[in-house]
């Protein structure tokens, strides 16, 4: 299995790439930098996992995205919460750190079940 043809490897990425470019023009670096950062991360580990030859490591890797999709939906309820993104796009991205985490705890199920 490639992690390219991973539905959460592909929203994952997506969603890291939405996030870089709608805060772009943030001024905040630190807050920037963070959110970026965790969002970049989670489709990062999902293709790193999937890359490694042990059931028991691809999970790893997949736990560690899993905890990155916690971190990001962290940073994008604070992000509402102080103005730096609006509530219709925190709202959407909520949606969808949720039902990337969801995929990711099948996509790991998956691997310990075989």
């Amino acid at each position: 299995m490639a992690f390219e043809d991973l539905d959460v490897w592909k929203r994952s990425a997506g969603l890291s790439a939405e996030i870089y470019k709608i805060l772009s023009d943030l001024k905040d670096y630190g807050f920037k930098e963070q959110i970026t950062r965790s969002g970049l991360s989670i489709p990062s580990n999902i293709a790193e996992g999937i890359e490694r030859s042990s059931d028991k490591e691809k999970v790893n890797f997949l736990s560690y995205a899993k905890g990155s999709c916690g971190e990001l939906r962290t940073q994008i309820y604070i992000g509402m919460k102080i103005g730096y993104l609006s509530k219709d796009k925190g709202a959407q991205w909520v949606t969808e750190t949720k039902e990337i985490s969801a995929m990711i705890a099948g996509l790991m199920n998956s691997i310990k079940e075989k």
